[in-house]
């Protein structure tokens, strides 16, 4: 075969978002049970700045280039997928390309009634928020979600996916502007964490069931207090400092879980396995309109520089996108 295609690199191998450069590369040859999409869209997530900054090496076979989500067309089929079907997907990496490739079972239809960059925005924080909130968290009807970084890709996914599953949410956003723009997406309340302390007012409300955290540091020490009995803190980042001191006796008096998990290097059953639980409830919950992709900016592939720097810049509402012609 032998086609080329145009993909961002990171010039150097790793450095700022000016290092995003688009270069010509080998198009990747679909292995067996793969599929080769076209890309129309692919979303841009947290993970790919850390990649770039050479902090979150792609898995073992992976391509080195960034992209974890797409939106587009299989044009060399595989699965239940033929040539034409409109799908996203979660890769390993290599999204912000012309084409990727990826594992049959990790793609599904775009949910009715979306667009390619609509549905680009979804599987990585999809799947990352119903792994880590429905799965480790076991957050169920009735209970209560706590989530900061409320207007990030991950916390609009959140607020929504939570409320379509009959809880009660309770998000902070550092600014009055942000946590308005939380309350607006569904949360039953907005903290602004800049002037109020979050687990005074989760206390006043009762406690939380499930706190999803990405920030770390010295939140830690607040969710626990805001924690109900039973509760269960789950981490997927940690922006705002990885070590934390850890109270062990306040924790066995909650009788406390804290989780946490990251998404890329699950292998590919797990991830599969994944794909079809959010295909079976979270799919439904966005053809109904009770979870929408909310996508803040998007930007040309060649401009993947600027949806970095703009995504870095914290002043997006839910996800960042880019499209390929």
């Amino acid at each position: 075969m032998g086609q080329t295609m145009t993909a961002v690199a990171i010039e150097g191998g790793k450095g700022p978002a000016e290092a995003l450069r688009p270069e010509t590369i080998a198009r990747p040859e679909p292995g067996p049970g793969q599929v080769l999409i076209k890309v129309r869209a692919a979303g841009v997530n947290r993970p790919d700045i850390l990649q770039r900054l050479g902090g979150y090496p792609p898995p073992p076979g992976a391509p080195a280039t960034l992209g974890l989500e797409v939106a587009g067309e299989v044009v060399h089929p595989a699965g239940r997928w033929k040539v034409g079907d409109r799908v996203c997907a979660l890769l390993g990496g290599g999204g912000y390309a012309e084409y990727a490739v990826c594992d049959a079972r990790h793609a599904l239809p775009i949910p009715r009634g979306l667009d390619f960059v609509q549905a680009a925005a979804l599987p990585e924080t999809v799947f990352t928020v119903y792994a880590n909130v429905f799965e480790h968290g076991a957050l169920k009807a009735g209970e209560t979600l706590m989530v900061h970084g409320a207007t990030s890709g991950i916390g609009v996914t959140a607020i929504q996916m939570a409320k379509a599953a009959g809880a009660k949410v309770i998000a902070t956003a550092r600014g009055a502007g942000k946590a308005a723009q939380a309350k607006a997406l569904g949360a039953d309340l907005a903290v602004d964490a800049t002037s109020e302390d979050f687990a005074e007012v989760a206390k006043r409300e009762g406690g939380v069931d499930v706190v999803l955290d990405m920030v770390g540091g010295d939140y830690f020490a607040k969710e626990l207090d805001a924690l109900k009995t039973g509760g269960r803190i789950v981490f997927i980042a940690a922006l705002g400092g990885g070590e934390i001191s850890f109270p062990v006796f306040r924790l066995m008096q909650k009788r406390a879980v804290v989780t946490g998990s990251t998404l890329r290097p699950r292998d590919a059953d797990e991830k599969a396995r994944l794909a079809a639980e959010v295909e079976r409830v979270v799919w439904p919950w966005i053809e109904a309109g009770k979870v929408k992709p909310v996508v803040d900016a998007t930007f040309p592939l060649a401009e993947a520089a600027k949806a970095h720097a703009h995504l870095e810049a914290g002043a997006h509402l839910g996800k960042v996108v880019l499209t390929v012609d």
